[in-house]
């Protein structure tokens, strides 16, 4: 401990953040740095800065990183079409590495020794913020306060902030709040009654989306534009992808698109339960896949939906910066040249329904698609040889008396 003199903490102002605040300066006898990173968690940061100054801390960093983020981090993903598990869009493991080059540049800028967090010893983030933080500075020293000190449950952690006037925010009718997580991409909540799979989440627990059942009885319907993957603008505006997010969020808000209630497999071992909410990636990764189904060669697509579950691996458990992850993204990146166009879709009560795609560069071809005349563009007959080639290999299987039939 006496090797650490300077600490920079991922600082949220919220509960666990606010403990080891005080904890770093209580049990390191270190300065502590905070930094504040604001992707997006539609709340204002400056009580975070007020927080932070009645603990004596002079180095306050908050810094907006909300542009960075969508177009340097969630834009590249979703070319990917990434999801992992088949229902998890990843709205917490893309924004880990992003915050950990910024703990880890804000450690070389003020001096610090170490840089802190407040992810679990149980949990996913330790192992994104950490793995993310070495590729970046490979002798930096990481404080864990999970995995050092015996605040090992949330009653703990609410007594240690009573005991020390720590202010911490309240769930709807009172009582110890869930663990939460917000960014530009999604909300996300654990703990309480999440922790039994059987036990429905509380209605009033979703802070972001309405209800399906209450959402309203007009559809609505939207046309996305699409260049080099990226969606570019909306109903022919045009938008910074921040923006787009931003839009979508709160069209897919207000008509209940985006919930989920997910049991994964973290990396560290376990199963969990967590509930999100994510109006515009499931809009965006409806939309992407509506306009790839237009512009990419087939085995250019199914390549790319055999490797997204790897791709999509590497970013859940922390391995964003990764050369097997950017060796990828070229690839998937090249793969997007041709996908520009337009999407039309509607969203209507938590549903989002792909209505039509329109592309210069579509590879659908209305004249060889056709159930009527096709003018010569196809000859039918082909397809004779074509299916007795491929099924060569069992007609002689057949006929040495080989049965595949249970």
């Amino acid at each position: 401990m006496s090797e650490i003199t300077k600490a920079v903490l991922a600082y949220s102002g919220g509960l666990d953040t606010s403990i080891i605040l005080r904890w770093l300066q209580d049990v390191y006898q270190c300065e502590v740095v905070t930094f504040t990173a604001d992707i997006g968690q539609g709340e204002e940061l400056e009580p975070a800065r007020k927080k932070a100054e009645q603990y004596g801390i002079k180095e306050i960093f908050i810094k907006d990183l909300t542009d960075e983020f969508a177009h340097d981090y969630v834009y590249p993903m979703f070319r990917a079409n990434t999801i992992y598990e088949g229902e998890y869009l990843l709205g917490t493991s893309i924004a880990r590495p992003l915050i950990a080059k910024y703990l880890v540049k804000t450690a070389a800028e003020t001096g610090a020794d170490a840089i802190s967090h407040g992810a679990t010893g149980k949990g996913n983030d330790q192992v994104r913020f950490e793995i993310s933080s070495y590729a970046l500075n490979p002798a930096i020293k990481i404080i864990a306060p999970w995995r050092e000190w015996d605040l090992t449950s949330r009653e703990k952690l609410l007594e240690y902030a009573a005991k020390h006037n720590i202010e911490i925010a309240k769930k709807k009718g009172g009582g110890s709040p869930y663990s939460m997580d917000a960014n530009l991409l999604h909300i996300s909540y654990e703990g309480l009654e999440l922790e039994d799979p059987w036990h429905p989440p509380a209605e009033d627990m979703w802070t972001w989306t309405v209800s399906p059942r209450e959402a309203p009885d007009q559809e609505e319907e939207l046309v996305l534009t699409f260049s080099m993957g990226d969606i570019v603008a909306i109903n022919g505006k045009q938008l910074t992808p921040r923006q787009v997010m931003e839009a979508l969020n709160t069209a897919g808000a207000r008509n209940g698109v985006g919930r989920a209630d997910i049991v994964e497999n973290r990396y560290v071992g376990m199963k969990s339960r967590g509930c999100y909410e994510t109006p515009a990636g499931t809009i965006m990764l409806k939309a992407h896949r509506a306009i790839e189904s237009i512009t990419l060669d087939r085995e250019v697509a199914h390549l790319k939906d055999e490797l997204m579950p790897r791709y999509a691996k590497l970013i859940y458990n922390g391995y964003w910066f990764s050369p097997e992850r950017q060796m990828m993204q070229k690839m998937i990146d090249a793969s997007q040249e041709m996908v520009n166009g337009r999407v039309r879709l509607r969203l209507f009560k938590g549903n989002v329904s792909i209505l039509g795609r329109e592309s210069d560069d579509s590879l659908f071809d209305e004249k060889i698609a056709t159930f009527d005349e096709d003018a010569g563009a196809y000859d039918q007959a082909d397809a004779t040889g074509f299916i007795r080639l491929n099924a060569l290999r069992m007609r002689i299987a057949a006929q040495k008396g080989r049965k595949y039939i249970s």
